[in-house]
């Protein structure tokens, strides 16, 4: 690793943070958003809009001191400065994208890993659980990670009740559909083990590499791509896992642990369509810093 060069990406990302080049921009973007807009006219480009967005996740900032900070360090380049009422609804209506890489090369041995983490939707504290029985409550993330680029490919915010398995379909179709790439394989563990996926795998020609459960069975009910990893794995399981790089999976660990250490491990809005544009928020922020970064 070259040490100076990644040093210096870590210093460009307070240059994201704090970057209001938008400026420049200010104007034909407003005539673009309000080109076919009925009825009051739009102050603020989404762009400007979501880089405050950007600068409140990262630093942990409620829409009030937002609207401090740009106040006190912006006012004599700005036109105007939106009010913290103005920001929290133009925020949250932002049409982001985690994903803006409109590439359509397909690079060889293109890998993803699918997983889910927890984030809690109050920062109440334990004592409070504890001491009240308040059910703390939390929402699912599941993503699919490029593993080469370790970046986010796609995002599905859902509630707690729904189980993993369950997304990997729609995790797959925003991927290979909607963006328009092909995936040599996918990664997973053992919660994504059933038909359905394997069936699903199969159909888009992606070879699946997910662990499957300790008492599978070979069966004529179930899809052969799911017998052969069955007969793979209760043969040698080692030898499968190295066959298909299963421990490259600890890198969607690292995606989780580098969201959670830069934007906390919870969520501050309190709608849940609110709670999905601030998490799809930081980790379009995250695939940002990791489009910098030179390892």
């Amino acid at each position: 690793m070259n040490w100076n060069k990644y040093n210096e990406s870590l210093v460009r990302r307070g240059e994201i943070l704090l970057d209001f080049d938008v400026i420049d921009n200010w104007p034909i973007e407003l005539e673009k958003m309000n080109k076919y807009k009925r009825g009051r006219k739009f102050v603020y480009p989404d762009s400007f809009i979501r880089s405050l967005g950007y600068m409140k996740a990262y630093f942990h900032l409620p829409y009030r001191q937002t609207e401090g900070v740009i106040r006190e360090h912006a006012s004599d380049t700005l036109p105007s400065i939106p009010d913290y009422s103005r920001i929290c609804r133009r925020m949250n209506k932002l049409n982001i994208k985690i994903c803006d890489d409109k590439s359509n090369t397909h690079d060889d041995n293109f890998v993803i890993a699918i997983d889910a983490t927890g984030v809690k939707v109050t920062n109440r504290g334990e004592w409070i659980r504890h001491k009240w029985n308040v059910k703390r409550g939390y929402l699912k993330i599941h993503v699919a990670v490029d593993i080469k680029r370790k970046r986010i490919l796609s995002l599905q915010v859902t509630s707690e009740e729904v189980h993993d398995g369950k997304v990997l379909p729609e995790l797959i179709e925003d991927i290979t559909i909607k963006q328009n790439k092909e995936i040599d394989m996918t990664i997973a563990d053992g919660a994504y083990d059933n038909n359905n996926n394997f069936q699903i795998l199969s159909f888009r020609g992606i070879k699946p590499a997910i662990k499957v459960r300790k008492n599978s069975i070979c069966k004529k009910t179930n899809h052969y791509q799911r017998n052969k990893s069955v007969k793979m794995q209760k043969n040698n399981l080692q030898h499968w896992k190295d066959s298909v790089s299963y421990g490259k999976r600890w890198i969607v660990e690292t995606v989780f642990s580098c969201i959670k250490r830069m934007f906390g491990e919870y969520v501050t809005a309190i709608r849940f369509e609110n709670m999905i544009k601030e998490i799809m928020l930081k980790a379009s922020l995250y695939n940002l810093f990791q489009s910098i970064t030179v390892r």
